[in-house]
């Protein structure tokens, strides 16, 4: 079993490498938009883990993740051969490509705070101008400091005489 810190290195190491010949070596048009985000290795180092995400031309345009998905495999014993040769280990590790779904997770949540914070300026403009219903005080009964005050001058104990 290999050093999880010398798994994280090679992970490291692979991801750079594919990376970069995605970018500059493999011509195939639908990996145009194709970023590798992260990258695992088991501990015994004989697979990698490739998480990509791929970005839309234009904010209107819909990524092509099928189309990505399916460059992604045809290129992955050229990869394999590049990871080989930049890395010098004696096993190769096996690539496989998984989608990275956090960025899309994360613009959900960006909608949806976006949505609480209209919904608290609605709340806040509805409540400017709004006022109590009732007294500002229900429980305070008027009069009932002038009966305490009176109780106590007039000698009116409870306490039986000794």
């Amino acid at each position: 079993m290999a050093d999880p810190a010398r798994a994280r290195r090679l992970a490291k190491r692979i991801s750079t490498i594919v990376a970069s010949a995605i970018e500059y070596e493999i011509k195939d048009p639908r990996l145009a938009g194709v970023t590798i985000t992260d990258a695992k290795v088991t501990n015994d180092l004989h697979d990698a883990t490739l998480y990509y995400t791929v970005l839309g031309r234009t904010l209107e345009d819909e990524p092509d993740y099928a189309g990505a998905a399916a460059a992604l495999e045809s290129a992955k014993g050229v990869l394999r051969t590049k990871v080989g040769a930049g890395t010098g280990v004696r096993f190769t590790p096996t690539l496989s490509f998984v989608r990275d779904t956090v960025p899309d997770a994360a613009h959900r949540m960006e909608e949806l705070l976006e949505r609480a914070r209209a919904a608290d300026a609605d709340l806040a403009r509805v409540r400017q101008g709004a006022k109590h219903a009732g007294e500002p005080d229900p429980y305070r009964v008027s009069g009932a400091e002038n009966a305490d005050s009176d109780a106590e001058d007039s000698g009116d104990d409870d306490r039986p005489d000794d």
